[in-house]
């Protein structure tokens, strides 16, 4: 190609933008096309099915050993032999010692609610009730008993209804003209 002669200028096309899709037809769902959402749910995992699935002939377990032998599981509390937590635990015996019982099976639990949180969410007057609470976003596990404790200054007359009260949480609400009423624990469930 010689030099004197034109180059012919390559005419570059402008990419076009992609065309939109069609307008998404909502469609109804019923029981023809529900369905698990995708990866939820997978298949089980045969074991002992050949060397090509990858978990064929130990399926899983290894050789030898206590794990390999049928019926073995690991249970709860388990800590591969060694001496195990409620083993190494103190074994201070009696029902009224805290320390007695290191896992607590017993120990009753109450949800606190402070004469603070009263005083900032309810009116002069009003009857704190266990549903009243609850709406107001203070005790809001059901189950568990409510307690209420005397952290800060009540200045309102309440009628303030809970499962148990503390001693200085009981003088408060009736030094400031206000009454408390003991609800029996299997009324508010």
């Amino acid at each position: 190609m010689a030099d004197d002669e034109p180059r012919e200028t390559e005419e570059r096309e402008e990419p076009k933008a992609p065309a939109q899709p069609p307008p998404h037809k909502p469609h109804r769902i019923g029981l023809h096309n529900l369905r698990p959402a995708p990866g939820s749910r997978r298949p089980r995992k045969r074991v002992g099915r050949g060397e090509g699935s990858g978990t064929g002939k130990t399926s899983g377990r290894g050789q030898k050993g206590w794990g390999s032998r049928s019926g073995a599981k690991r249970r709860a509390r388990f800590e591969g032999g060694q001496n195990p937590i409620h083993m190494r635990m103190r074994k201070l015996r009696g029902p009224h010692m805290r320390k007695s019982m290191p896992f607590e099976p017993f120990r009753t639990h109450t949800q606190p609610v402070n004469l603070l949180d009263l005083e900032a969410r309810f009116e002069s007057g009003a009857s704190v009730t266990l549903d009243a609470m609850r709406a107001k976003g203070l005790a809001t596990r059901k189950a568990i008993p409510v307690k209420i404790l005397a952290k800060g200054e009540l200045t309102k007359p309440l009628t303030v209804h809970a499962h148990q009260f503390s001693k200085a949480a009981r003088e408060r609400i009736e030094a400031a003209g206000g009454t408390c009423q003991v609800v029996e624990e299997s009324a508010s469930r």
